[in-house]
């Protein structure tokens, strides 16, 4: 059985990470006759390629090789299975999400052993759709940071110097990605999660709008701001993966750049940046805007930053202690929240769920962020569109690259002076995660050692599909 599977191996032959194995193996099958190409052969080349390379980034926690075989078998069996929407593509689910016989572990080894009977409604949405999972990517403990330096299961090092950290905290998806180990990927966002690590790595990362996507099967930080986040090499295939996720299947738009205006809201997203970040996003908006689209500058009227400090952590944590606790007892796990805690072993997330058990946010406090806070900003995001009438904003992912893992777990250099980690590098997309709205971050350029910056389109409300239309506009003019 032919099917895009094949073609999709033969076109990663164009170099994609720099890792010297991916070549040979490709060269290796692609050299073959391409009628012989099947399912079972590409599942087979991306087995062979994670137990080669994975050691040294160390992506993936559990490699189900005998489930995917099996799938990829009986899709080349199956006459009808290449005209469905996702024939072809392997995917590796972040280890939050749960995977029917599989274990969830969420990266920490109190749930090392829990082993869910039944796919998360997204899992089962994309098998139905073709898809073939490989197995389960590793990520910051519990899901609670941005570097993916996880002690318990070992740091994720970042596809293009491995020393240096994934981003978080779906990194071992953005990794497995960005090293061709599999075509596509699931992360989940909670403050920036999926867009985080894919910037960082040189892939696509999608937030679609908050409840587009079921939230049953993920291990539940916060049920304002959870999301699972679709991943890949380019935006077409991240549209897909979110239109088979959501069950909206319409078509992305033809743009044409003339059409399209976005604003660059400097004041909070583009301050104190990084020289790599800063020359980057430069020379992107001088591309754009030789391309034709209009750039609107203009910044928000209210404080963004401010507000979304005061609402931010008080949302997170007061639905994390409630939504983990009921989560454990509802999956009948065998532990309670004490002694999940006893057994983290990254000391932020440890600290973290411990500041939850000795009290965590009063409730007036959530009361205040929910019911108040959470819908100005939501109404300034409305606003700052409407004012400006335009499709969406554009600012960078994040203020600086990846950074050594080494000495990066609560502070980072940036422009000469110690900077909180999480604090900096989730700064902006925190706001837009508050405010439920869509974000894309797409591949924008390198810093001068070679480490991939990402810059990222937030739109209004229920936007997506024309998010994801201006994002393959943009990416089409940056891979000029």
């Amino acid at each position: 059985m032919m099917n895009n599977g094949g073609d999709y191996l033969c076109k990663l032959m164009i170099p994609v990470t720099g890792v010297a194995v991916l070549s040979v193996i490709l060269f290796s099958h692609c050299t073959t006759n391409k009628k012989e190409i099947t399912m079972q052969n590409t599942v087979q080349t991306h087995i062979a390629l994670i137990k080669k390379t994975d050691k040294k980034f160390n992506s993936f926690i559990t490699l189900d090789e005998k489930g995917a075989i099996a799938a990829a078998v009986a899709q080349d069996e199956d006459s009808s299975a290449s005209a469905l929407p996702l024939a072809g593509f392997t995917l590796a689910i972040k280890d939050n999400i749960e995977v029917a016989h599989l274990p969830t572990t969420g990266a920490t080894k109190g749930l090392a052993h829990f082993i869910p009977k039944q796919d998360a409604p997204i899992v089962e949405r994309l098998r139905t759709a073709g898809a073939i999972i490989l197995g389960k990517t590793n990520l910051h403990e519990l899901a609670f940071g941005i570097t993916s330096n996880n002690y318990a299961y070992g740091a994720v090092g970042n596809a293009h110097r491995p020393d240096y950290f994934a981003g978080g905290s779906s990194g071992g998806t953005a990794v497995a990605i960005a090293l061709g180990f599999v075509r596509a990927g699931v992360g989940t966002d909670t403050g920036g999660s999926s867009r985080i690590p894919a910037a960082l790595n040189g892939v696509v990362g999608f937030r679609p709008t908050i409840g587009r996507y079921p939230q049953e099967g993920l291990i539940p930080l916060s049920h304002t701001r959870d999301t699972a986040g679709p991943m890949g090499h380019n935006v077409a295939d991240v549209a897909l993966l979110d239109a088979v996720m959501s069950g909206d299947m319409t078509d992305l738009s033809r743009l044409q750049a003339r059409d399209v205006r976005l604003g660059v809201p400097h004041k909070y997203f583009y301050s104190d940046l990084s020289p790599a970040v800063q020359k980057v996003m430069d020379d992107v908006l001088r591309r754009l805007t030789d391309a034709g689209i209009t750039l609107v500058e203009g910044d928000f009227e209210d404080d963004i930053g401010s507000l979304n400090e005061q609402m931010s952590f008080p949302i997170v944590l007061y639905e994390t202690k409630h939504l983990l606790t009921q989560y454990l007892a509802d999956r009948d796990i065998g532990l309670n929240l004490e002694q999940l805690h006893a057994q983290i072993e990254s000391p932020d997330v440890k600290g973290v769920i411990g500041s939850l058990l000795e009290g965590g946010i009063p409730k007036e406090v959530y009361t205040h962020a929910i019911n108040v806070l959470r819908p100005q900003l939501q109404k300034a995001y409305k606003d700052y569109f409407k004012r400006l009438r335009v499709d969406a904003f554009i600012v960078p992912t994040t203020p600086l690259p990846a950074q050594p893992i080494k000495g990066s777990d609560e502070t980072v250099e940036l422009n000469g002076k110690r900077v909180p980690t999480f604090l900096t590098f989730i700064r902006n997309m925190d706001p837009s995660s508050n405010a439920g709205v869509p974000g894309l971050t797409v591949p924008a350029g390198k810093s001068s050692d070679g480490l991939p910056i990402g810059v990222e389109l937030q739109g209004p409300d229920q936007s997506d599909r024309h998010l994801l239309a201006i994002g393959a506009l943009v990416e089409s003019i940056l891979e000029r």
